[in-house]
C-alpha cells in the first residue's frame, strides 16, 4: 500500500530591515548574542542599544591595520603594556555603560595585573582610537567618544579619513580638533609615542 505524503509549503526567505530600529537586549542577552553569533561584529551602547557592525571595506582595513601596527611596534620597544585590535570587546557595565570593542586600545601593564582577559576585558584602556569609515555617521562617533572620556580613558583620538580631521578626547577636557594633522603626539600617556598619519590620508 503506497500513502501520498501532502507537499511541504516551499518557505521564502524573509529579511527584516532593522536599519533603522533601535534594537535593545540586556547585557545577559548580549553575551549570549556573541556566542550564538561569533561572526559578527556586536556592541552595547550604554543605553542597552545593540550596534551590529559590518565587516570594514578593504580601505578602512587596511588603515586600521595600520594604526594597530604603529601602536604595536612602538609597545613591542617599550614593553609598558598591551595593544588590543577591533575583535576585542570590553564591559563596562559596571562602571553603567556598555560593551564597546574600540578599533585600536591600549593598557598600560601594571593595570592588567591579575586581570582575565580570556573574554571581555573590564579595565577602561589608558588610550584608544577610533576609525570613522566611509559609511560611519560622525555623531554616534562623537557620541562614543564622549562616553570613552566619562568613563576615564585618558586619552582617546577619532580619526576621520573622509574630513582629514582627528577629535582629540582627555578626561576631563573639551575635545581637540585637528585639521590634517602630520602625526598625533601621544607622549602624555604614551611615553615617546608619535602615531604618524601620512599613510591614513
Amino acid at each position: 500500500m503506497t500513502t501520498a505524503t501532502a507537499p511541504k509549503p516551499s518557505i521564502d526567505t524573509l529579511l527584516l530591515d532593522v536599519t533603522n530600529a533601535k534594537l535593545t537586549v540586556t547585557p545577559e542577552q548580549f553575551d549570549q548574542l556573541c556566542i550564538d553569533n561569533p561572526d559578527l561584529r556586536l556592541e552595547l551602547t550604554k543605553d542597552g542599544e545593540l550596534i551590529v557592525m559590518a565587516p570594514a571595506g578593504g580601505e578602512t582595513s587596511k588603515k586600521n591595520s595600520r594604526l594597530n601596527l604603529l601602536v604595536g611596534i612602538w609597545n613591542e620597544q617599550t614593553e609598558l603594556g598591551e595593544v588590543f585590535d577591533s575583535s576585542c570587546g570590553y564591559d563596562f557595565t559596571a562602571l553603567g555603560s556598555g560593551k564597546p570593542a574600540p578599533d585600536v586600545s591600549w593598557i598600560e601593564k601594571s593595570r592588567l595585573e591579575g586581570v582575565n582577559i580570556v573574554g571581555f576585558i573590564t579595565v577602561v584602556p589608558d588610550f584608544l582610537i577610533e576609525l570613522r569609515s566611509a559609511t560611519d555617521k560622525l555623531q554616534p562617533l562623537q557620541k562614543k567618544m564622549q562616553e570613552y572620556q566619562r568613563i576615564g580613558v585618558r586619552l582617546g583620538l577619532l580619526i576621520d579619513p573622509k574630513n582629514k580631521q582627528v577629535e582629540i578626547y582627555r578626561s576631563g577636557q573639551e575635545a581637540e580638533v585637528l585639521k590634517s594633522p602630520a602625526s598625533i603626539n601621544c607622549n602624555e600617556v604614551m611615553p615617546g609615542f608619535i602615531l604618524s598619519m601620512n599613510k591614513i590620508w
